[in-house]
Parts: C-alpha cells; sequence; structure tokens
C-alpha cells in the first residue's frame, strides 16, 4: 500500500486570504494541519513565521511531501494556489490556454479585488477617522470590479470557464459585498457565481475552519489589534 500523505500544515486566519487556501485544500481533499496566527496579537512577527513567510502575512503552507520528496513551504495565496493546483492537478489546468485564462483572473484578484475591497473594509470599518474621499473612493473602485466580473460571467459559468483557482481567489473577498458597501442586485451574474460557489460543500467546509476565531477578534472594537495590524513599519 502506498504510504499515507503527511498533512500540510497551514498556517492561517480566518479571513478572505486565509479562507482561499483552507478552501482549496478541502476541495483538493488534501490532509493539513491548521497552525494559527493570530493576527490581532503579532503572532505574524514571530521569527519562526518569518522563516516561512517574510512578509509577515498569513496564509502559509509547509509541504512535508514538496517536490522530490522533500519539505518546502510557500507563502502568498496566488502562489499557494498555484502550488496546490501544480501538486494535485485540480483547479488549474495544465493547456497552456486554459492556465493563461485562470492566471489572468488569479491576479487580477490579487492586484485588484483583494487590495481594493479590503480597503473598503478599511476605510468603511476600520479607520478612526471617517473620510469621506476614501470611502466614496475604494467603494466605488469595488463597484467597477464587481462590474467586471458580473460583464464576464454573463457569458462564463465562471471566472476562466471552469470552475477554478480563480474562483476561490475572489469567493471570500466577494461574499462580504455589503462590507465593502455594494447591493447585489445590481450584479446579478455576480450574483449567481457567488450562490454557484457558496453552495459547494469544500467551500463551506473551507469557509468554517477555525471561524470561531473570527467572532472573536472584533477589529472594529479591538484598538490594540488595530495598532498591531494597522501601524506595521518596517522592522530593521
Amino acid at each position: 500500500m502506498p504510504e499515507a500523505q503527511q498533512p500540510i500544515e497551514l498556517y492561517y486566519w480566518p479571513t478572505p486570504n486565509g479562507w482561499k487556501i483552507s478552501i482549496m485544500l478541502e476541495e483538493c481533499a488534501l490532509p493539513y494541519e491548521v497552525k494559527l496566527v493570530n493576527i490581532g496579537k503579532g503572532e505574524q512577527f514571530k521569527p519562526e513565521f518569518l522563516a516561512i513567510s517574510p512578509n509577515n502575512k498569513m496564509p502559509a503552507i509547509v509541504d512535508p511531501d514538496g517536490p522530490g520528496g522533500a519539505p518546502i513551504s510557500v507563502f502568498e495565496s496566488g502562489a499557494i494556489l498555484q502550488y496546490l493546483g501544480r501538486k494535485t492537478g485540480l483547479f488549474y489546468p495544465s493547456d497552456e490556454r486554459a492556465r493563461v485564462a485562470v492566471d489572468e483572473w488569479l491576479f487580477w484578484q490579487m492586484g485588484g479585488l483583494g487590495p481594493m475591497a479590503g480597503q473598503a473594509h478599511h476605510f468603511r470599518i476600520y479607520a478612526p477617522e471617517k473620510i469621506p474621499y476614501a470611502i466614496e473612493r475604494y467603494t466605488n473602485e469595488v463597484h467597477r470590479l464587481y462590474g467586471v466580473m458580473n460583464t464576464r460571467l454573463k457569458d462564463h459559468e465562471f471566472l476562466a470557464g471552469d470552475y477554478s483557482i480563480a474562483d476561490i481567489a475572489c469567493v471570500g473577498w466577494a461574499k462580504l459585498w455589503e462590507r465593502q458597501g455594494q447591493k447585489i442586485e445590481e450584479f446579478p451574474h455576480f450574483k449567481r457565481w457567488l450562490d454557484t460557489v457558496l453552495a459547494r460543500p469544500a467551500v463551506q467546509r473551507g469557509l468554517q475552519v477555525n471561524a470561531e476565531e473570527r467572532q472573536k477578534l472584533d477589529l472594529s472594537q479591538d484598538k490594540d489589534a488595530q495598532k498591531v495590524l494597522f501601524g506595521q513599519r518596517a522592522r530593521s
């Protein structure tokens, strides 16, 4: 009998970026062990975590069964999704044209939807001073990005054709549309896609990984956690 695969170590906190990897691991039915990184307490700055993720951001993984059987660590959620897709052959096609389409929408999320939705969350919910220009700027940009998705999804069931890591990357941010000041009824094709992806059992399981920790850390009220997360500067 083949030797059982060792579990992947998932360094994680229940946020849209963390959900990308818990969902992917569930979709691929890979064994994994969660290593919680409490971002509100500064655990992302511990030396042992920085050795894996030098940008002091979760998620990150350590795969004991990496290429050639040697362990490998991977940081940055997009890179992790690509790695797991190549490892399993799932949700990341080997055909170059199909892979390009997935990469386009994956990097669209990494460079657009994630950062812009994150800024909308910050200025709408967490900023100690409500700055109308910033709130309008990022709310409008998320609205534009949802429009891009809505147009794409009018003629495609999923972002890159078949369900892929591009959809996995987007769903955690997209499900928080209310926090971003959006009206989902304006985007019917986006809504159809979101409902479809959220109905997948593996997505539901991935979103529930340590979900109770998200309830404990209320960033809108926890000023100490806000200082940890929003007051970071370079550490020489």
